[in-house]
C-alpha cells in the first residue's frame, strides 16, 4: 500500500514537471510542445483589460489573446515569466517601449504590458533575441530561413493589427504556427499568413 502511494506521488511529480517544461528536448521544442498543448484548452479570444496577479498572473486559460499563447508556452515549457521579465525591464527602461503610443500609458502596467505584441517585440529586441525584422512590406509566410521549432513570429494582420505565434511543426516545406487569432489557440499552416505582413522573427531565450 505504501509502495503504491509512493509510486503515485512520483507519478504526480513527473506530471507536474512535464507541465512546467521539464520534458526532454531543446528550449525550442519545449516551447513548441507547450504551445500545441494549448489547442483545445484556450477556446476563445478576449482582448479586454483584466487585473492579473504579479508575478505569474494570467487570465482564465479558456480565453486570452495571441500574446497569451507565447506567455503560457514560456511558463509551461521553460519556467520563464514574460510578465515579470518584461515588467522589470520596463520599470528601468520605460522609454524604450512603445507604451505611450498607441495606448497612452505613462507608467508600466503589470496586468497588460506583457500581453501586447509591440512590447514583447521591444523586450526580445533588447535582450538580443531578434533574428530578423522586416524593413518593408513582406508577405506573411516569407520569413527568411531557417525557422526552428519554438521560434516566435510576428505579423501585421491586414497590414495594421499586431499578431504573434510560435512555430510548432516543421516537416520538410510544411511549417505550422500555434496562435490565437480570434477562436482560441489553433495550429495553422504558415502559408495561410501569406496575405498579411511578416514583421519579426525571434529566437528566445537567445542562447539555447
Amino acid at each position: 500500500m505504501r509502495r503504491r502511494s509512493v509510486l503515485a506521488g512520483l507519478a504526480a511529480v513527473w506530471v507536474s514537471a512535464g507541465r512546467i517544461g521539464m520534458s526532454a528536448g531543446t528550449n525550442g521544442q519545449r516551447l513548441a510542445e507547450a504551445a500545441r498543448a494549448q489547442v483545445g484548452v484556450t477556446t476563445s479570444y478576449d482582448p479586454t483589460w483584466s487585473h492579473v496577479t504579479y508575478p505569474g498572473g494570467d487570465v482564465p486559460r479558456p480565453t486570452g489573446v495571441c500574446a497569451d499563447v507565447v506567455i503560457r508556452a514560456a511558463r509551461d515549457g521553460l519556467g520563464l515569466d514574460l510578465q515579470k521579465l518584461g515588467h522589470e525591464d520596463m520599470l528601468k527602461n520605460f522609454n524604450a517601449y512603445p507604451a505611450r503610443k498607441p495606448w497612452g500609458s505613462h507608467q508600466p502596467d503589470a496586468s497588460i504590458d506583457h500581453r501586447r505584441v509591440l512590447n514583447l517585440e521591444a523586450y526580445w529586441t533588447r535582450v538580443g533575441a531578434r533574428l530578423w525584422a522586416a524593413e518593408g512590406p513582406v508577405a506573411g509566410d516569407a520569413f527568411p530561413p531557417p525557422l526552428e521549432l519554438g521560434d516566435i513570429l510576428t505579423w501585421l494582420l491586414d497590414a495594421r493589427l499586431p499578431h504573434i505565434g510560435i512555430v510548432s511543426l516543421i516537416e520538410g516545406q510544411r511549417v505550422t504556427v500555434v496562435h490565437n487569432i480570434g477562436n482560441g489557440a489553433e495550429e495553422t499552416a504558415l502559408v495561410a499568413f501569406e496575405p498579411h505582413r511578416a514583421v519579426g522573427h525571434y529566437r528566445w531565450p537567445a542562447q539555447r
